[in-house]
């Protein structure tokens, strides 16, 4: 077990500033001897009481600045969520996933403002983690591969292949593509919260000359059918090429399109 002056020192020293309380754990005792978790323990009241680290959650502490001292509780999550959610990801998921749905568009947007619900796709993992008011959804997504739901397969590694990654605040974070960010965006994920209308038309009439035609192509095989049939009505005003597109997927696929009234359009 370490010292408690060399402890502190090494935590000064690692560049990324926020722990899981296993890796407090680790840090104090590296060989992790049952009979010394008493003490770790009490090193780590020893840590918080002195103000070197700060625990955000219970299992979630961060050596602050001077300036972290002086912020509540949410305040500091706002400052480290980012840096938090991929810490999250990568220690359920490692770099096998992209953020989705509605954020995703939103970033592709420029906006980066922190989202209550971040769904994060991946391939094996369903699960939910609750950080105060906010939520980190994993999940997968699959298609039925006939008729009969008799069998599916898992389509993250089909759409993983085109996620971007995007730089906020010097964290790297992969999102969906720009294509199927727009299809997530149109989905209705919560009964009773209807999508952002304003949003999607705005990145179709901001994007419009760039979005891949083949893209689009290659997603219709799998999902999203109400999605197209939402941006086909929502791109009618906004660009024709784009709204040929989407019509041309509807008929191609007719079968599987089931007619919806956009609401509110």
């Amino acid at each position: 077990m370490k010292d408690f002056n060399k402890i502190v020192k090494n935590l000064w020293n690692i560049s990324w500033k926020l722990f899981f309380k296993e890796d407090i754990y680790e840090l104090i005792d590296p060989e992790q001897k049952p009979e010394y978790t008493s003490v770790v323990n009490k090193t780590i009241y020893r840590l918080k009481a002195q103000g070197i680290i700060l625990g955000i959650k219970a299992w979630v502490y961060l050596v602050p600045t001077q300036d972290d001292m002086k912020l509540n509780k949410i305040d500091l999550l706002d400052k480290y969520y980012l840096k938090l959610l991929k810490k999250i990801i990568t220690k359920e998921v490692w770099s096998h996933y992209y953020i989705s749905g509605q954020k995703s568009l939103e970033i592709h947007m420029k906006n980066y403002e922190i989202a209550d619900r971040i769904f994060v796709v991946n391939r094996n993992i369903n699960k939910r983690v609750k950080i105060w008011i906010k939520e980190i959804v994993f999940k997968t997504i699959s298609w039925n591969l006939n008729t009969w739901k008799v069998k599916k397969i898992n389509l993250y590694s089909k759409f993983a292949t085109t996620a971007v990654t995007k730089s906020i605040e010097d964290v790297d974070i992969k999102i969906s593509s720009l294509e199927l960010s727009l299809l997530e965006a149109a989905l209705i994920t919560d009964p009773g919260i209807w999508f952002d209308i304003g949003l999607i038309s705005k990145a179709l009439k901001k994007y419009a000359s760039v979005l891949s035609k083949e893209h689009f192509y290659e997603i219709w095989k799998y999902k999203y059918i109400m999605s197209f049939n939402r941006l086909k009505e929502l791109s009618k005003d906004l660009d024709e090429e784009l709204y040929k597109l989407f019509l041309d997927i509807i008929k191609i696929n007719g079968w599987l399109f089931i007619w919806e009234t956009l609401r509110g359009i």
